[in-house]
């Protein structure tokens, strides 16, 4: 994020009450697309253009779990009403539409003063970044996500992308393949997760072959000023990836260590492996940090030595130059009385005399292995 994006969010949300629904990001055309997805082990229906009344939170009686997957949060009101429909705590909306709501995870019991809300009871909500390479300016987009698990169904929330990025999910509900269908929405809640995960293995691998171009170009001592200017950019591009990968972990170290009735006991080991996966990503992230301060020390190192090798040069000459420049300058004074000006032979004797001198000059460097 740019420095005046964070100006403009700041400003944005300045003096707002807590709750105020306001979306904080960039400025998007489409319109919100909401896609309704039921399905158990028997069969799946899915509705690619649902209607927001008929987004909520399905009977208990259902055999059927109900996943609504929103694409666009630049439109608070849809946002709202979805909300309104699930009966969503306002503080959990309002990070929704925030896209610089950092990574974090919430349990929430959505009850009132009178008692237990229709339809409503515990809700875990997470906040998570997803990673996509952007090719044309070869550098890390991170797209906001939400996701609100409850008894029976799942909520999730993505800005506006040109591809929904939980689409290899709903391609396994209609296929029929692995434990989706078969299982809870809180095995849904962790395919959700892994696929963000699995993103950031992506990203990770790609920036380790981006070092080994940099690598090469380094050692090889082909490199050039934009060589440091991509280590500086692979640098903050690994600071902010960590800043995302980091908190997940703890979002899935708290999804194992609350005892929320959300969360059956089956899905736990699914959740174990999926910590192991981020941080394997850490671990990984954390190397190529020192990695990427060890190819700036190198290609200072080289810079420097090649400095020093001209400057090498430049002494060596100047130092044969210096008694040249004397004798030179000492024949060049214009007094009359100077024997030596006299002399048939003398300009052959200054020549010999400087020649001698250089050559030895030459001799008594290379000995001393300074050439």
């Amino acid at each position: 994020m740019t420095k005046r994006r964070r100006i403009r969010s700041a400003e944005k949300t300045l003096g707002t009450s807590p709750g105020t629904l306001l979306y904080v990001g960039d400025d998007i055309e489409h319109a919100t697309r909401v896609r309704r997805i039921d399905y158990n082990a028997d069969e799946y229906r899915i509705d690619d253009d649902a209607r927001l009344g008929n987004c909520r939170v399905p009977d208990q009686s259902t055999p059927l779990i109900n996943w609504v997957d929103v694409d666009g949060i630049h439109e608070p009101q849809v946002v709202a009403a979805i909300g309104k429909q699930y009966h969503l705590h306002p503080l959990l909306l309002e990070d929704v539409v925030n896209t610089d709501q950092k990574p974090k995870i919430e349990f929430y019991d959505q009850t009132s003063d009178n008692g237990t809300l229709p339809g409503s009871g515990p809700v875990v909500f997470a906040t998570l970044k997803m990673l996509h390479h952007n090719r044309q300016h070869q550098e890390i987009d991170i797209e906001h996500v939400s996701l609100v698990l409850g008894s029976n169904y799942l909520v999730s929330f993505q800005e506006e992308r040109t591809q929904d990025i939980f689409e290899p999910v709903i391609d396994r509900i209609k296929a029929s393949a692995g434990k989706t269908r078969r299982s809870g929405p809180d095995y849904l809640f962790y395919a959700l997760m892994d696929i963000i995960v699995d993103h950031y293995a992506v990203i990770t691998e790609r920036i380790g072959e981006r070092m080994d171009e940099l690598e090469e170009e380094i050692v090889g001592e082909r490199a050039s000023q934009q060589t440091l200017a991509s280590l500086y950019q692979l640098k903050r591009e690994l600071a902010h990836i960590r800043r995302v990968v980091f908190p997940t972990r703890d979002i899935v170290g708290a999804l194992m260590r609350e005892e929320s009735e959300l969360i059956k006991p089956t899905t736990l080991p699914y959740l174990r492996d999926l910590n192991d996966h981020i941080s394997q990503n850490i671990e990984t992230l954390d190397s190529y940090r020192d990695m990427v301060a060890g190819l700036m020390d190198v290609y200072y190192s080289i810079v420097s030595n090649r400095m020093n090798s001209v400057m090498k040069t430049l002494t060596i000459v100047s130092a044969i130059f210096i008694p040249l420049t004397f004798i030179v300058g000492v024949y060049g004074m214009n007094f009359d009385y100077m024997p030596e000006l006299k002399s048939p032979h003398g300009y052959y004797y200054t020549w010999g005399t400087m020649v001698f001198i250089a050559v030895a000059e030459v001799i008594y460097f290379k000995r001393r292995g300074w050439m």
